[in-house]
């Protein structure tokens, strides 16, 4: 390398960092995506066993406080969000499927999570009462979801801790075979996936399809 490209690439190098242009910051955003997106989450998958290492919540399924004024089907003015009076309007469903408070207490993510949250995956491998799974339904998007009950032939129920019931018509989630299964939800990240949701919105304002 001569003088010349040696100079060329320490300006290069110098607008990348140290520059505070719009140019400077955009170039660092472009790289940042190519470096996640190529780098980052294929080796995440690898270790954690998954096609899908990380993903945002985009719905509201499995909050446990209101949505417009709805939770597990059941209208309020307003409500108190804490796992005693989740569970005090919600668990009967539970209870009816053989799952008791105390078990409930003791699942991965009792507390579920919010929308703009972000959900770091494991694969799964063994998939138990109580696990939160990410799959594949009748949609473009996946959707995450608590396990409620395992068949005998080895698919899954699963139900979204703030809905009334398991979606039985076209996001079928009553007889999930282990093929549309992508992983389980091990970690909560809360308000991280708000850039996807934000993103996603704009480009939508804009007329832009977002295909994954």
């Amino acid at each position: 390398m001569n003088k010349k490209h040696k100079q060329q690439l320490k300006k290069a190098w110098k607008f990348f960092w140290d520059s505070d242009s719009t140019l400077s910051w955009v170039l660092n955003l472009v790289v940042a995506f190519i470096l996640i997106k190529f780098l980052v989450y294929p080796g995440l998958g690898l270790a954690l066993g998954t096609d899908f290492p990380i993903v945002a919540v985009v719905s509201e399924s499995m909050e446990h406080g209101l949505h417009q004024s709805v939770i597990c089907g059941q209208s309020f003015p307003e409500f108190q969000e804490s796992f005693d009076n989740w569970w005090g309007l919600c668990g009967s469903w539970y209870q009816n499927k053989g799952i008791s408070k105390t078990d409930f207490i003791e699942f991965p993510l009792k507390n579920g999570f919010d929308k703009g949250d972000v959900i770091i995956l494991w694969r799964a491998d063994k998939v138990e009462v109580g696990d939160v799974l990410i799959f594949q339904a009748y949609r473009a998007q996946p959707i995450i979801h608590r396990v409620v009950d395992v068949h005998a032939d080895g698919t899954y129920q699963t139900k979204g801790d703030h809905n009334s019931n398991s979606i039985a018509n076209g996001l079928e989630e009553t007889s999930i075979s282990q093929e549309r299964v992508y992983g389980k939800g091990v970690v909560r990240i809360p308000y991280l996936g708000w850039v996807k949701i934000l993103f996603v919105d704009l480009m939508k304002v804009f007329g832009v399809s977002i295909v994954r």
